[in-house]
C-alpha cells in the first residue's frame, strides 16, 4: 500500500518543505467496554436518535489522571473535553451542546470530523481525470466541509480499541460512490486516543476504489478558559508558520503563498488573538481570522503546529500534526443565536479552531499539496492536542 503524498508541486512549494500526509500507526485490537485499560476507562451510553431513527451513542474516555473526552457517533463529534487548570480543577474546554437535539438543529461544525473534503471548494466544481464534478453549494457560491450532508452529519460506527498509552475508540464511516457529488466509495476511520500524558490524539485513515479528493480534519472549537468565562481574544497563540494562502472575498485561495511578515497574521511569536483581529476583514464578513497557514514543518512528519495559552486558567494546548496546513478560525461568525452547554450563549469569538489539513480548494490549485487519493493508496493524517498548565 502507498501513502498519499503531495505531487506536482512548484519549486517554491518544495522550497517551503510542503508534503503530503505522513503515515500514522495505531493498535486496533478490540477490547471490552467498562474495563480498566492502562488504568483508564471507556464507557458507552445512548445519546438519542436522529430524525431517521438511527441510534446515536456517546463514548466517554477517561485516562488515569481523570482527564475526560466525550465523543458521540453522530459526526464523530467531540462534545466535551475536561482538562485541569493550574489548580488541578477539571474544566470543559470545547464548545457544543448538552444533548443531541442541539446538534441536530444545526451548528457551525462544533467538534465534528468534516469531509470528504474539509474547507472550501471554489464554486463547487473540480475536474479530475478530464471529468468535471459538480457539488452542492452550501457556503455562498462555494462548497464547504463536504457539502449539504458531510461526514459531520453521518452516524459513524464505533468500537473501543487497545492503546499503548491510554484509552481509544475507533470511528468508521463508508461514504458511497457519488455521495455529495464525489467519485468513489471512500472508507474512513478515525481513532481517538486519550493518552495518560493528557493528549487527545486523532489518527485518520482512508481508502478509495476510485480517484477522489480527500481532506479530513476535526473542527473542534476551543476555549481554554471555559466558554462560561468569556471569549478567546485574550488567549495567547503561536503558529509555527512563516506563510499563509491569501483568499478572495469568498475565502477561496488566490493561489499565492505569502509571507506573514508585517501582517496581522504573524503569530510566529505568541500574540494575543485579539491584539490585531480587528485589522483583519475578508469581504463583507466580520472581522477576525479565517485563514490557512502554511506550516513550517511542511507535513513531512508529526511536528508542532501551534501553542495556545489562557492566563486565567493557566491552561496550555500544544497542537502537533502531519498536515501541511492549519486553518485558524477565531469564531467570527458566532453571533449569539446559539445557546450551548451550561446555557452559555456563544457570541462572536467565543471559541477558536485549529483545523489541521491540506490547503483550501487544493483540488483546483496544481501548486498546492495534492489531495487526490487513488485506489491502492492510503490516506493518513495524525493530529495531537497536548494539554498542560503554566504558573503564569
Amino acid at each position: 500500500m502507498k501513502t498519499l503524498n503531495a505531487t506536482g508541486l512548484f519549486p517554491l512549494l518544495l522550497a517551503l518543505g510542503l508534503a503530503g500526509c505522513a503515515t500514522s500507526k495505531f493498535n486496533d485490537y478490540p477490547i471490552e467496554l467498562n474495563k480498566p485499560m492502562n488504568q483508564g476507562t471507556v464507557q458507552k451510553s445512548a445519546f438519542g436518535k436522529t430524525p431517521e431513527g438511527k441510534s446515536v451513542d456517546l463514548y466517554v474516555l477517561t485516562n488515569s489522571k481523570g482527564v475526560t473526552a466525550k465523543i458521540m457517533t453522530y459526526g464523530a463529534i467531540v462534545t466535551e473535553l475536561l482538562v485541569p487548570d493550574r489548580t488541578g480543577k477539571l474544566g470543559d474546554v470545547v464548545l457544543g451542546f448538552d444533548n443531541l437535539d442541539g446538534y441536530l438543529k444545526g451548528h457551525p461544525y462544533f467538534g465534528a470530523i468534516v469531509g470528504r473534503v474539509g474547507n472550501r471548494i471554489a464554486k463547487g466544481k473540480f475536474t479530475l481525470n478530464g471529468k468535471e464534478h459538480t457539488l452542492a453549494l452550501n457556503n455562498g457560491v462555494n462548497t464547504l466541509h463536504g457539502g449539504l450532508k458531510g461526514f459531520d452529519k453521518a452516524v459513524w460506527q464505533a468500537e473501543p480499541v487497545a492503546a499503548r498509552d491510554g484509552v481509544a475508540v475507533r470511528f468508521t464511516h463508508v461514504s458511497p460512490d457519488g455521495e455529495e457529488g464525489y467519485p468513489g466509495t471512500l472508507t474512513v476511520s478515525v481513532v481517538y486516543t486519550l493518552t495518560d500524558n493528557n493528549e487527545l490524539r486523532l489518527d485518520y485513515k482512508a481508502t478509495t476504489d476510485k480517484d477522489t479528493p480527500v481532506n479530513l480534519c476535526n473542527h473542534t472549537y476551543f476555549n481554554l478558559g471555559g466558554a462560561e468565562n468569556g471569549n478567546i481574544l485574550r488567549h495567547e497563540l503561536m503558529l509555527n508558520a512563516n506563510h499563509f494562502t491569501p483568499v478572495d472575498d469568498t475565502l477561496i485561495p488566490t493561489g499565492e503563498i505569502k509571507s506573514v511578515e508585517g501582517t496581522p497574521l504573524d503569530f510566529r511569536k505568541a500574540t494575543l488573538i485579539g491584539a490585531r483581529s480587528e485589522q483583519v476583514k475578508i469581504g463583507d464578513g466580520p472581522t477576525g481570522y479565517d485563514h490557512n497557514f502554511v506550516l513550517a514543518g511542511g507535513g513531512v512528519k508529526l511536528d508542532l503546529v501551534a501553542s495556545a495559552y489562557e492566563a486565567a486558567s493557566g491552561r496550555v494546548m500544544e497542537v502537533y500534526s502531519t498536515e501541511p496546513g492549519v486553518q485558524f478560525y477565531s469564531g467570527n461568525f458566532l453571533d449569539g443565536t446559539l445557546k450551548g452547554k451550561k446555557s452559555v450563549v456563544y457570541e462572536k469569538h467565543h471559541g477558536f479552531c485549529l483545523e489541521t489539513q491540506h490547503f483550501p480548494d487544493s483540488v483546483n490549485h496544481a501548486n498546492f499539496p495534492s489531495t487526490i487519493l487513488k485506489p491502492g493508496m492510503v490516506y493518513t493524517q495524525t493530529t495531537v492536542h497536548k494539554f498542560s498548565t503554566r504558573k503564569n
